[in-house]
């Protein structure tokens, strides 16, 4: 084999290796990545039990309720409302009317099981999908944060 044929080979060979690392390390990423959707998002189209989600909003008016360990409330965008169910250690600024991001999965009967609860942090943070989604729904109004 002349020189020029091995640098060849070589190069095909790390291409085809560089290929297969990418597409190994896209499809990991395709499992853990988390896109948000709003609850009307999530009414409209629900994902698989499976995929995990993102999903903001406000928490609705008297919808919380404490079981022990459990904390079930429902996150609204004003058109529509999705339960959830969370167990964990609750942020201090988490109450009915404020913004909040819950990360998990949407159950079969429609009951989202959020395993990161977050809530905002100060009067004026909202993440920008919940902004959009509430500028979508109608609900949005900058002079109070978004509240």
């Amino acid at each position: 084999m002349t020189r020029k044929r091995r640098r060849l080979v070589f190069l095909v060979a790390a291409l085809l290796c560089l290929g297969g690392a990418t597409a190994l390390i896209l499809t990991a990423f395709e499992d853990s990545i988390a896109y948000f959707q709003s609850p009307s998002d999530l009414v409209k189209a629900p994902p698989g039990a499976e995929r995990a989600i993102r999903m903001g909003g406000l928490v609705e008016e008297g919808s919380v309720a404490r079981e022990g360990e459990t904390l079930r409330f429902r996150v609204t965008d004003k058109a529509n409302a999705v339960p959830v169910v969370y167990q964990g250690a609750v942020p201090d600024l988490f109450r009915e009317g404020q913004g909040v991001v819950v990360e998990g999965h949407l159950q079969t009967d429609g009951t989202f099981m959020a395993e990161t609860l977050l809530a905002k942090h100060d009067e004026r943070y909202m993440p920008k999908e919940a902004v959009d989604a509430l500028k979508a729904s109608g609900e949005w109004r900058p002079e109070t944060g978004g509240q």
